[in-house]
């Protein structure tokens, strides 16, 4: 027996089509990523020069040899614009810089002193010599890389500082004295800021697989929902405003819920993360605005896709959310800029300045584009459920008179 013909070019179709959609998608994702190493240099790092001496210098120096595109790039500021450390958290806290990294007052007398007498060098600490600063809430992937350039960028100037500075001095140290010895060994260690800590393990997830969940969970619930009101003729029986305020209704219960288990997930495995409860509630709230705003424009789409192709839209709106999301706007080609329109973007934003307690002050932002998609949402929601109505009313008609 013969395969029918339609059934072959149906099942091509599907595979054909299927496969141009992930190759599509995914192209769109791995881009974000693409040469992003040499685009590091756009991540910016303040440096303040406390210290003016050779401790000081050095950290010049050292940056100009590591210098270039797959290197954050360093502007140093004077002490009159950042008089103090809390400034140059609040600096990093902004947003301004990425990190920041410091010379201690008086680090190259401190260091010297060390090295030319016992007593001094007994009571030195060399992590005193440079500090930096650095949030590892915001997106935890890159704020490593942050942290471990600030690390490197600290040690290659201990590094300058040995080469040009004890050479000339060797002479005149005393390096049968243990504490001198020491001091001469390691003369520069670094003190780390964390100003938002987030160690726990799954904090790679959060700005990644979680913003799948807000996604999906509104897909499979509408589709339920459909497949139930389709066997109690829901559509038939009741009005189209009578539906469309049910729907909606459902709609705020269900994502209130969700939301609330996400925020729940979230928070049952944040390990020694130092929350409090203000912000599980604000987490709360900022996850159902955007789950709502997803059920909203996947209700429309359903109602206006045809149903074989509703998987098709649902795949693409998740790739470019969680591609708004992945990673900072600075490492992505321009063009990836238009992730600031989508839910997931805003909700991360959103979350970071709930998380960090202020320090991601894009609230401004994020919040109007995430209320301005639901009004969005809410007119293509009614749209999406009149034209439900009207075509299970004309569905309803030309059975009657098929019946007839």
């Amino acid at each position: 027996m013969a395969i029918p013909k339609p059934f072959l070019t149906g099942v091509i179709g599907a595979a054909v089509s299927l496969q141009l959609l992930i190759l599509a998608n995914m192209s769109y994702l791995y881009g974000t990523a693409y040469r992003d190493g040499s685009r590091f240099s756009t991540m910016k790092m303040l440096y303040v020069d406390y210290d003016g001496g050779v401790v000081g210098q050095s950290v010049t120096v050292a940056y100009d040899q590591m210098r270039g595109p797959g290197f954050p790039s360093l502007h140093e500021h004077s002490q009159e614009e950042y008089p103090t450390r809390q400034d140059i958290q609040e600096a990093v806290c902004k947003g301004d810089y990425w990190g920041a990294i410091y010379s201690g007052r008086d680090a190259s007398s401190r260091l010297a002193g060390a090295l030319f007498s016992s007593e001094t060098a007994e009571a030195y600490d060399n992590s005193q010599a440079l500090g930096y600063v650095y949030s590892s809430t915001k997106y935890p992937a890159y704020s490593q890389i942050v942290s471990s350039d600030l690390i490197q960028l600290a040690q290659a100037a201990a590094g300058v500082y040995k080469q040009t500075n004890l050479t000339t001095t060797l002479s005149a140290i005393n390096i049968s004295d243990p504490y001198v010895a020491q001091t001469l060994l390691d003369p520069i260690s670094f003190t780390p800021t964390d100003i938002s800590p987030m160690n726990q393990g799954v904090r790679f997830y959060y700005n990644t697989v979680s913003m799948v969940m807000p996604i999906i969970i509104q897909f499979f619930f509408i589709m339920a929902m459909n497949g139930i009101s389709m066997q109690n003729n829901m559509f038939d029986t009741f009005s189209a405003r009578r539906n469309t305020i049910l729907r909606f209704i459902i709609s705020i219960c269900y994502t209130f819920i969700a939301a609330l288990v996400m925020t729940g997930y979230i928070w049952a495995f944040r390990e020694h993360w130092a929350v409090s409860s203000g912000q599980f509630a604000l987490t709360w709230m900022a996850i159902w605005l955007a789950m709502h705003v997803h059920f909203l424009l996947i209700d429309f789409a359903t109602a206006v896709i045809p149903m074989p192709f509703v998987p098709f839209f649902v795949l693409t709106w998740i790739i470019l959310n969680v591609s708004s999301t992945i990673g900072p706007f600075e490492l992505s080609p321009g063009f990836y800029r238009i992730g600031y329109v989508f839910p997931a973007h805003s909700l991360y934003e959103i979350l970071l300045q709930i998380w960090t307690d202020g320090c991601n002050p894009h609230l401004y932002r994020a919040l109007p584009i995430l209320w301005c998609e639901w009004i969005v949402g809410v007119v293509l929601f009614v749209v999406g459920m009149g034209l439900r109505t009207k075509a299970s009313f004309k569905t309803l008609l030309s059975k009657e008179k098929s019946e007839a």
